[in-house]
């Protein structure tokens, strides 16, 4: 039965009862490997857990569904997933373009690892087509875009970029973590790939690590398919089934992140010792007009700037009670950080460098009463 509505597929996407026992729920096949009836005579195809897993195939099958895409391959964590793709679409003397103000984890995979390998990359405003158009060279392979970036939430165009970067011969990545399949689906805007942190909201619980690709062509999962077997960077069939699990609350979740977030970018307006808010949502956003284009909220993530500075943001991750003081996002819990000295550590001292009087907030489903009071009393005045 083919299913059309986002929830309906979040629930049942790749979950059809277990033909044995009626088991309405995936079941965990804790197993490394599968016994064959004959040389090469595979039960399901199955044959060793790295390769395939049961429970592994039930989210990548719904991965793919949520996002529109043809294949879904499902990693350890998101970085596994971010260097699987580079080095299945790249090689030395490859370039790819990034956001100039891209996560710190992706800046660190390209500026010290991927660049030893001989792939090359130059940071560019994605916001700016045209600034796009004249970093690509004839060796680009991939323009990779992040909307909301994270941690400034700048938005970026995701179908003008595709057809700049098509026109080029490359690849348009995006990552989706910020934004997840719920509120954009860059492929249906004209992405080759999607890239997630399946941590965030498609966990949604703090309490797994995982990664994700979906593509938009065949071909290219079979290639990152060999890939992902052959660097065996996967993730274990708990891990997978705590990730379906949180799928299945996504779109629930999601539409009480984003009013919860909407409420919070309300009252951080208005204070005095806030000097500057960024939040797409907000129609001073420069890229309010295209996220309301192609996102259908958004999101759970507002990032704020303090009049007092380093000093002041600081001291507001230090007075925070219900918002957490902790790195990650996406989940049902309040998070609070300052990204210069956590996440966003590794572009200390390049140009990808944040602002050091920057406070990032991961809002989570609590009551939003509850959020405003805390904020409140962590703010200065």
């Amino acid at each position: 039965m083919t299913f059309h509505g986002f929830d309906t597929r979040a629930i049942h996407a790749g979950q059809e009862a277990d033909t044995e026992t009626g088991a309405v729920a995936v079941p965990i096949y804790q197993v490394s490997t599968y016994r064959q009836d004959g040389v090469g005579g595979l039960r399901g195809g199955y044959e060793y857990s790295r390769t395939g897993n049961p429970t592994r195939s039930a989210l990548e099958e719904c991965l793919a569904s949520l996002e529109q895409g043809a294949r879904g391959l499902a990693f350890a964590s998101g970085m596994a997933a971010e260097d699987t793709l580079v080095r299945t679409v790249a090689r030395p003397g490859a370039h790819v373009v990034i956001p100039s103000d891209a996560y710190g984890g992706t800046y660190r995979l390209f500026a010290r690892v991927l660049s030893s390998w001989g792939v090359e990359f130059d940071a560019v405003a994605l916001s700016d087509p045209e600034a796009v158009r004249a970093a690509i060279r004839p060796q680009t392979v991939a323009v990779w875009v992040e909307t909301p970036t994270n941690p400034l939430l700048n938005i970026a165009d995701i179908s003008a970029l595709a057809e700049i970067t098509h026109a080029a011969g490359a690849l348009l990545v995006v990552d989706n973590t910020f934004a997840s399949p719920y509120l954009q689906r860059p492929l249906t805007l004209g992405a080759d790939v999607v890239v997630h942190s399946t941590t965030k909201y498609l966990g949604g619980h703090s309490d797994v690590v995982g990664g994700a690709l979906v593509v938009a062509e065949p071909e290219l999962g079979e290639r990152l398919a060999f890939h992902q077997n052959t660097m065996g960077a996967v993730p274990g069939p708990f891990d997978a089934w705590l990730t379906l699990r949180g799928i299945k609350t996504l779109g629930a979740r999601m539409d009480r992140h984003c009013a919860n977030a909407e409420r919070i970018v309300a009252e951080l307006v208005e204070h005095p010792g806030v000097s500057q808010v960024l939040y797409p949502g907000l129609a001073e956003h420069p890229g309010h007009g295209v996220a309301a284009r192609q996102m259908r909220g958004f999101g759970g993530m507002v990032s704020f700037r303090l009049v007092g500075g380093a000093e002041a943001a600081l001291a507001v991750c230090d007075r925070a009670r219900l918002f957490t003081l902790a790195e990650s996002l996406g989940g049902v819990e309040s998070l609070i950080e300052h990204p210069g000295r956590m996440t966003h550590a590794s572009a200390a001292g390049s140009p990808l460098e944040v602002p050091d009087d920057l406070v990032r907030l991961s809002v989570g489903i609590e009551d939003v009463q509850d959020q405003l009071a805390d904020l409140r009393q962590a703010l200065p005045g």
